[in-house]
């Protein structure tokens, strides 16, 4: 793969491109993620000579040493307290009491109570988890099909990485060194679509099938005692977007008053006992550890990927073929949505964002839209196969084969689509609130 003297001629030849293919074989022999990631860094290190290997050691210490990974774990923490605390059953009542007058009252409320819980963990499988134990079951006994009900709660689940405070966003903004608050506030529309494009495709389906036919009355005096009941559930998202957006705190910061917020008030309502507190230690770091590694061992891979012009390499390999921008985008969603199949979405910010980034700033794209459409692009994987991890996690709840969700899922994929391509040839979606 050449790279014109424009970009500073270069060739990168099998010295980063036979590691590359040895990673997909790992990646289809299921070896661990970050070990193909780890091994790939150091195969290309070791025959490019680029740098040297002992360096690959600091270089991932300095890459976890990042304010904005405290993040992470502090969100998840406050999930899961809000689980522990009967909390996220309130913000699902209050959800319900909004929209359970519509025709598809309960599942539209339930894709509105993933978009609550989104707005506090940031993770697609804690809120498939929580929302899916509370309210499957519900769906059922309401007329929805088994499989349905559970492919309806895999697809609000999706807005964990795509409402903020997403984990996803975090980090993007950690490898690109973009804003995180400027990307939280970018991704308020986007999610919101997304969340609005399952509900609207669940009515279609509701319809079709038949599933729902109760229809209630909107009560006002239920809906304002239901919100003055979860008024502490609401409390936590409101410290969250609050601080954030009025700049009182940092992400970081937010994160840390929210967990404290919900610990607080589970104390203090006697939903949550000091004794609770080492096991939702526990459950938190389970998932913060199959994060974090991914992300140590995937920065040097991202440095070694510059060090060797991949970026630019891929830039001009593409504007060689086409300068047309609408193929090029479509070029770049089409992979985005392809490693969103095969591989979680942690990965592929780290991997694909530095590399594709170059290519969408030759057509003139800003940073903070390319960033919103990559993560948008990636949410579709967590509810198709052979991956889709909320797949998985309602499968292990419900006991519904992965397939049969999968394959009710599929009006809500394409629904998610079309709000992607909306978001890549509209920035304005995405910027006018940054603006």
């Amino acid at each position: 793969m050449y790279i014109p003297e424009a970009f500073g001629a270069t060739q990168v030849g099998w010295g980063v491109l036979g590691p590359l293919l040895l990673m997909l074989v790992l990646f289809a022999l299921a070896v661990p993620v970050w070990v193909c990631l780890g091994i790939t860094a150091l195969l290309i290190l070791w025959i490019t000579g680029a740098l040297p290997l002992g360096l690959i050691g600091e270089s991932v210490f300095h890459g976890l040493d990042a304010f904005a990974l405290i993040a992470i774990p502090l969100f998840v923490l406050t999930g899961d307290v809000l689980v522990r605390t009967g909390l996220s059953v309130k913000l699902l009542r209050i959800a319900e009491a909004t929209m359970g007058s519509v025709r598809s009252g309960l599942g539209t409320s339930t894709v509105l109570g993933c978009g609550f819980f989104s707005c506090i963990s940031g993770s697609d499988a804690a809120g498939a988890a929580a929302v899916g134990r509370i309210t499957i079951q519900r769906l059922i006994e309401r007329g929805y099909s088994p499989a349905y009900a559970c492919a309806l709660v895999a697809s609000g689940a999706c807005t964990g990485i795509l409402i903020p405070p997403s984990i996803a966003y975090i980090i993007i903004g950690m490898v690109l060194g973009i804003s995180t608050s400027m990307l939280f506030l970018a991704a308020v529309v986007p999610g919101i679509l997304i969340m609005t494009s399952i509900m609207i495709t669940n009515a279609i389906m509701n319809r079709l099938n038949g599933y729902e036919h109760a229809r209630g009355r909107f009560d006002i005096r239920h809906w304002l005692r239901t919100v003055w009941d979860g008024r502490y559930a609401l409390l936590i998202p409101s410290i969250i977007f609050g601080g954030i957006y009025s700049g009182v705190f940092t992400p970081t910061e937010a994160a840390a008053v929210a967990v404290v917020t919900t610990i607080a008030v589970g104390l203090f309502q006697g939903t949550f006992r000091l004794k609770d507190f080492p096991g939702t230690l526990e459950g938190s770091a389970k998932v913060c550890g199959v994060i974090v590694p991914i992300i140590g061992v995937a920065l040097p891979l991202a440095q070694v990927f510059a060090i060797n012009n991949v970026p630019q390499s891929l830039a001009a390999s593409v504007t060689a073929v086409t300068t047309d921008p609408t193929l090029i985008v479509l070029m770049m969603l089409g992979i985005f949505m392809v490693a969103g199949l095969i591989m979680e979405s942690t990965p592929n910010i780290v991997i694909l964002a530095p590399i594709m980034l170059p290519l969408a700033q030759q057509i003139g794209m800003n940073d903070v839209h390319f960033c919103i459409v990559m993560v948008t692009a990636l949410g579709i994987g967590f509810i198709t196969p052979p991956l889709g991890l909320n797949l998985f996690v309602i499968s292990g709840i419900t006991g519904q084969p992965v397939l049969s969700i999968a394959a009710k899922a599929v009006p809500f994929v394409l629904g998610m689509f079309v709000v992607v391509l909306l978001l890549a040839f509209i920035p304005q979606l995405s910027l006018f609130l940054v603006k």
